[in-house]
């Protein structure tokens, strides 16, 4: 169960694999995941927990609420 604000980058890929999207997969400049028709564009690993801005913004864009994040 992740929480909500900054997280490593492992964490959020393991977290969208129990959400339902399969990846990541080597895109251009960064990788993404996708689930159906839905593509999320995720940050290359780096040292250091990912911002907390970012997570909101894939939920937002995979429509996805924070009571659903924080159960995965």
């Amino acid at each position: 169960m992740p929480r909500f604000g900054p997280i490593r980058r492992r964490e959020l890929v393991a977290a969208l694999r129990r959400l339902g999207f399969s990846g990541p997969y080597s895109g251009g400049k960064h990788e993404f995941m996708q689930r159906d028709q839905l593509v999320l564009t995720i940050p290359n690993p780096h040292r250091g927990d990912i911002d907390p801005k970012l997570p909101g913004v894939l939920l937002r864009q995979a429509g996805i609420s924070r009571k659903e994040w924080e159960r995965a």
